[in-house]
């Protein structure tokens, strides 16, 4: 593979999600609480994103293959919560973190992780992360410095964009994906009544936005939620949130979707209220192991298909023969940002 490709040459975006979640919605508060700009879609701008939706999910047989154990769960829980963290951590954006966990997805419905391998899936988390907050942040570490905490395994910067290459290639460089997180504003104006400026007063205030973000936040840590589209969880969320701060009638709110199945809405409704009660928690990660250990080589790396062996940045007969550096910096928690030049491009 070329090393002189860089992907975050060609990653960049000037926009900026600036979010905070609360778990509480106040009366009192709302009244006072500013409103937001939600974008103004219309029912053909939604119809044409529920077109290209299906081209960001991930193989169709991910869920089953995990639910089997044809796949290991636990290099998902272990990546999400990795991802999460360093998310957290710098504090981007709901729509970074719906990205990241998308390419994770998808990535591990296509290709399987060295079983032997146990670093790949902090690699892979990284890597993940690292694409995610190049499109939806504007201002972003290098991705040498998303590694926070006490990682593992600390990876070079050039290890880390090989791995970028490799995701970004399986994924055929659709990396716009469409999230929950993006199809969210156009479930809450289909709640609100045009008609009512208290209903477009609730339903933009920064606190309905963010609450709906964080249950779908909440929602996408399990596997529970691939079974349903983007859309609807999306739905699903804000009719959740929709309850919590109105009565409503649920069924008759959910006849406002008159694009998307309503049994699956109301379907994917019940999963969030059985979720809830855990979610309130938080989506806290586990601890991470504390071993600081030098850098790999991403040409040891390798992997496999669902249907072959294959690898993008090489391989080698065994771990053993890794090559071992030593980092001579390490990561604080003052990492300094590094302003992106607001340039961007994005995937057809």
């Amino acid at each position: 593979m070329d090393e002189s490709i860089d992907p975050s040459d060609t990653l960049l975006c000037d926009e900026n999600s600036k979010d905070l979640f609360f778990d509480e919605i106040d009366d009192d508060q709302r009244r006072s609480e500013p409103l937001i700009q939600l974008p103004d879609q219309n029912d053909d701008d939604f119809v044409s994103l529920l077109e290209r939706e299906s081209d960001y999910l991930p193989n169709h047989d991910y869920l089953d293959r995990l639910r089997c154990g044809d796949l290991d769960l636990s290099v998902r829980t272990e990546a999400f919560d990795w991802i999460f963290k360093a998310h957290s951590y710098y504090s981007f954006g709901p729509l970074s973190l719906c990205l990241a966990v998308n390419y994770l997805d998808r990535f591990y419905s296509a290709r399987q992780l060295p079983r032997d391998k146990a670093w790949t899936v902090q690699l892979l988390a990284v890597a993940c992360l690292s694409i995610a907050a190049k499109i939806e942040e504007t201002s972003v570490p290098q991705s040498i410095e998303l590694q926070v905490g006490d990682p593992k395994y600390v990876f070079e910067g050039k290890t880390i964009q090989r791995m970028e290459l490799l995701v970004l290639d399986t994924l055929n460089w659709k990396m716009n994906a469409i999230t929950p997180c993006s199809l969210l504003h156009y479930s809450l104006n289909k709640l609100s009544n045009p008609n009512k400026i208290t209903d477009k007063f609730l339903f933009s205030t920064t606190k309905v936005v963010n609450r709906s973000m964080q249950i779908i936040l909440d929602t996408i840590k399990g596997i529970e939620y691939l079974e349903y589209r983007p859309s609807e969880i999306a739905a699903a969320a804000a009719l959740s949130v929709s309850a919590e701060i109105q009565a409503v009638d649920i069924k008759n709110a959910t006849s406002s979707f008159i694009h998307l199945v309503q049994g699956r809405v109301l379907k994917c409704l019940e999963m969030i209220k059985k979720m809830s009660q855990n979610s309130r928690s938080g989506l806290g990660s586990g601890g991470v192991p504390q071993s600081p250990i030098g850098v790999l080589d991403a040409r040891c790396f390798s992997f496999k298909t669902h249907e072959s062996s294959s690898s993008l940045l090489g391989s080698c007969s065994n771990s053993s023969t890794m090559t071992t550096t030593t980092m001579t910096t390490t990561t604080t928690r003052e990492t300094k940002r590094m302003k992106l030049d607001p340039t961007s491009t994005s995937d057809s």
